[in-house]
């Protein structure tokens, strides 16, 4: 494994998406609790899985929940999505859009919600909209990668913001938000 992740790769593996959806049912079936709601953290009570973005624009990953463990590798980049997977005490497992895990501590990360563009063709642009709607005005095509700010999703439809762009994507062509997930 490369010991620094500098920058984001131009697309994820289709297995990987594949196995995220999965183990996303999975997890969601197994872990709900008995009354039928979501699984939530013991330290915050927040959902896990989640989705959440780095804060700083260092951020060392830990091969277990404590300082005591080594870096497994560093993230240079803050704002990328990345999903909690499990909690302890002040500690988030969590999961990159390549499928590599590893310990964080808490407050170096942030409710912010971000994602990253996803493509199903190599060399595929996908559109962003003026609206929720594919029949509506093309704002602009992005490329893989493109890192975006989450402002609303509403199941089906995402409204995202970056360098130079404003609009709605599909929300199955992003990675950083559940399919059907609803964003306010």
């Amino acid at each position: 494994m490369n010991p620094t992740r500098t920058a984001c790769r131009t697309a994820c593996s289709l297995y990987r998406v594949a196995g995220l959806i999965v183990l996303t049912a999975i997890l969601g079936a197994t872990g709900a609790s008995a009354a039928g709601g979501v699984a939530t953290g013991a330290a915050s009570g927040l959902p896990v899985p989640r989705f959440v973005s780095l804060k700083p624009d260092r951020v060392n990953v830990r091969g277990g929940p404590t300082r005591d463990h080594d870096v497994t590798f560093v993230f240079t980049h803050p704002g990328l999505p990345v999903e909690i997977t499990a909690e302890s005490d002040n500690w988030r497992r969590i999961r990159d859009w390549e499928g590599a895990e590893g310990w964080v501590y808490h407050s170096l990360l942030s409710g912010r919600r971000t994602a990253l563009v996803e493509v199903k063709q190599p060399d595929e642009l996908v559109p962003l909209y003026g609206r929720a709607d594919a029949a509506s005005s093309l704002v602009a095509r992005l490329q893989p990668g493109v890192l975006a700010s989450v402002k609303q999703c509403d199941g089906t439809w995402c409204r995202i913001t970056g360098s130079g762009f404003d609009g709605w994507i599909a929300q199955e062509r992003l990675w950083g938000v559940y399919p059907h997930e609803k964003v306010e």
